[in-house]
Order: structure tokens, then sequence, then C-alpha cells
């Protein structure tokens, strides 16, 4: 038996960060965890100020700290300036924190990135600016699925730098981290007047990073989709999430 799911935010500065456990002890030790290792990041930078700026991997000396280790190593594998995986380091931490305490939920989705480990399914909905899936369809995270890392970047929605015009960059991976600096990296390589060429250049981009399981890439009435990515459902609002079923219509043109 699953007990009663708890929620909690917390701010951390720029972070505004989601736990859901079935496991209190498991959500503060979350947040303790994620409050040090920001802590730990904090100081880092300031003695360090080119990794707060930087756009292309950096290497770390063997003392970093161990977020900035894991930032760093993800932004690599994706391309991208290790900022572009804070959030999604973030998370995985705290994800780390609540499995430790034995949570068998653990969710913890921080500025849209999201870690997760559940045993019980769990749905992530979709949210890709004004295109006609946002805030329609969803991913379907299963038991099997996990420990998974999502995260999503866009150049239409959100405060993150972006280089590319995709609505949507969404990928699925190990880690967060790994995800977060993929998304990014993909979302910049999604660009040009032709929508469904600059989906086929985000797809290509994608396959030569090592380590993600899947991408779905969404820009105007276009998607594409590279590997494995959870099962699609509608999550509109008329529908009831215990009872959810296949997408069964897709007005979209789907590039291969």
């Amino acid at each position: 038996m699953f007990g009663k799911i708890v929620k909690v935010r917390k701010t951390f500065k720029e972070s505004s960060i989601l736990f859901q456990s079935d496991h209190e002890p498991a959500i503060k030790a979350a947040i303790e965890a994620v409050l040090r290792h920001r802590l730990e990041l904090d100081r880092y930078i300031l003695s360090n100020t080119a990794f707060l700026r930087e756009l292309e991997p950096m290497d770390f000396e063997p003392y970093a700290p161990r977020i900035v280790q894991i930032m760093s190593s993800a932004a690599k594998a994706a391309g991208v300036g290790p900022m572009a995986a804070v959030a999604g380091a973030l998370a995985d931490i705290a994800l780390e924190a609540m499995l430790t305490a034995k949570a068998s939920v653990a969710i913890v989705e921080d500025g849209g990135e999201i870690a997760a480990s559940s045993q019980r399914p769990f749905t992530i909905g979709l949210y890709a600016g004004k295109t006609p899936l946002s805030k329609q369809v969803g991913f379907r995270i299963l038991p099997s699925d996990c420990p998974i890392g999502v995260a999503t970047s866009s150049a239409s929605t959100g405060h993150a730098i972006s280089f590319g015009e995709a609505d949507s960059a969404t990928v699925f991976a190990g880690t967060a981290a790994l995800a977060d600096g993929a998304a990014t990296a993909i979302c910049n390589a999604v660009k040009g007047e032709d929508p469904g060429r600059s989906i086929q250049e985000g797809l290509k981009h994608a396959k030569n990073i090592p380590g993600i399981r899947g991408v779905m890439i969404v820009r105007g009435d276009y998607v594409g989709t590279f590997g494995s990515i959870p099962q699609l459902v509608k999550i509109g609002s008329e529908i009831d999430l215990a009872e959810i079923s296949m997408l069964d219509k897709v007005s979209l043109r789907t590039i291969v």
C-alpha cells in the first residue's frame, strides 16, 4: 500500500523546487541536501566566476564540490555550459536524498526539470507554448522507466537562454542533469525558416549526445521524436488521470 503523496514547494534563491513523496522524512532530507549543495555551488562561483557565464563545457578541479562535478560532466556530454545543467543537478541531488531516506515515491521538479523514481505510475504534462499539444498531452512514467530525468528547453517560453527556435525540446535520460543539458543543446539546434527541417536538425543533434534515452521536439505544427519516450497520453481537463488513455488523434505533422 502506498501512503498519501505529500507535496512541498521550497524556494532557494532563483530555484523554486517542488518535492513530492509518500514519505515526509524523505522530503526533509531532500530539502537539506539542496540547501547544502546550493551553498557549495554559490561559494564555488564566487571564486570561479567564469563557471557562471561560460556557454561551453568546462573541466572541473578534483576538489570541486560534487554539484559542480555533476553539472560539468552532464554539460560536457551535451556540449553546453555547466549552468545549463544546474536545475537538473539539484533535482538529482534531491532525488538521491529521498531514495536514501527510503521513499517509494520520489519526484522532484526544479523549474520544469524533473528527477524521479516511483513505484507507482505518474504523469508529466507537456508545455510547449501555443502549439496544439501544449497542456493537452503528457508522458506516463512507469516504475520500469525509473529512475528517470526529464527536462524541457524552449525558445518561446521560460527565462533560460536559448539560441534555437523550438517551442519545446523534451529529453528523457537516466539523470535530470544530463536531460537538462541535452535539452538546451537540442533546442539550440532547432532553427531556420523550415520548421520540419529544423526539427530534423535537432533530432540529428540528439543522436550525438551519449546517454539520453529519447527526445521529443515540438515547433509550431510539427513534432519529431528520437529514441525511446514514455507513453504519450491525454491530459485535458475532461480526462480522469486515473483512467487516462493513449493519445489517438494528433493534429501535428510527424517528422521521422
